[in-house]
């Protein structure tokens, strides 16, 4: 009986080595349970980095973005839903710069379990970085803006995928050179199609400062009814001041944007108008989120071009 007892002990042990070891096979390949390709699996906060990874990381990459379109990140609060999204994945990027504010405390304490947690800003040197006096020392977060900024995130990116997923360097690095190429071209289109606009009609007035880096780049002033971000109020001297600005000036549009409610903008044109200034809704501009999946607006060179041709269109 002794003998037996022990012999079960022994192949009892022996199927719980047997366990641990295929447990952390499981763990140290891109091959999880529910995801039989053996993709990596990425999830991301902001629709921009959703699609600069799938063009980086190609068929190599699963990747789940947080917000989708019309979503605001700076109200964004993360459900259990998200909790569970973040929690299953390999690697998670978002933008930093306090963008994602109220989801902040809980990549901290995913990184601390030592899942890569990687911020696409961070290799962007502090002096490219604007620095709003009301957001006391704090940087502009909305670096998409200016497409040779968001250049900057690539290699991030690309860094991060291949420490993660070494036997896909060379698609990697091929995916981000062919990215990068595009995105030079998306740099230059901005560049000119902006500089065709009246230098004194070159003012693009929106619903909250998003666009601080998109003006510097491209020459054109930019002015906001909100602050950068839009957790901030805007009150009747905001709106008066807008009305004052766009009359003496003789502004022909200002813009909506697609996560912020229209509401504020179309305060701003009655406003206006009662001062016997005719200016117009020029279209709506994609902000802190992109355009519906399937659609051109759906990804990022879609999303800037958009921006560009209705801002052209509407003030040339």
């Amino acid at each position: 009986m002794k003998l037996m007892k022990s012999r079960l002990a022994l192949l009892g042990y022996l199927l719980l080595l047997s366990g641990c070891g295929l447990w952390i096979s499981a763990c140290s390949r891109h091959d999880p349970p529910g995801n039989p390709q053996g993709k990596v699996r990425v999830t991301v906060t902001t629709g921009m980095i959703a699609d600069t990874v799938r063009n980086i990381g190609g068929d190599r990459v699963q990747v789940d973005a947080l917000m989708g379109p019309g979503v605001d990140p700076h109200l964004y609060k993360a459900s259990e839903g998200d909790i569970s999204r973040l929690s299953e994945a390999d690697i998670i990027f978002y933008n930093g710069l306090n963008l994602e504010g109220k989801m902040g405390d809980i990549l901290v304490k995913i990184a601390r379990r030592g899942k890569p947690v990687i911020a696409v800003s961070e290799a962007i040197d502090q002096s490219l970085l604007r620095e709003p006096p009301e957001l006391e020392g704090h940087p502009d977060p909305h670096i998409w803006f200016d497409v040779s900024l968001w250049m900057k995130t690539l290699p991030v990116i690309s860094n991060a995928l291949i420490e993660i997923d070494p036997e896909g360097r060379s698609i990697y690095e091929a995916n981000t050179k062919t990215h990068q190429e595009k995105l030079t071209q998306l740099h230059d289109y901005c560049l000119e199609q902006i500089a065709t606009i009246p230098k004194e009609q070159r003012v693009l007035i929106t619903a909250h400062d998003a666009f601080g880096y998109f003006g510097r780049a491209y020459d054109i002033e930019v002015v906001g009814l909100q602050g950068i971000s839009t957790v901030s109020e805007y009150g009747l001297k905001d709106i008066q001041r807008l009305v004052e600005l766009i009359a003496q000036r003789k502004i022909k549009a200002v813009f909506v944007e697609s996560s912020v409610p229209k509401r504020s903008i179309e305060a701003v044109v009655a406003g206006v108008r009662q001062v016997g200034h005719q200016v117009t809704i020029g279209g709506e501009l994609f902000s802190d989120a992109m355009g519906a999946a399937g659609t051109p607006e759906g990804t990022y060179e879609g999303m800037v071009r958009h921006n560009v041709d209705t801002i052209v269109k509407s003030l040339k």
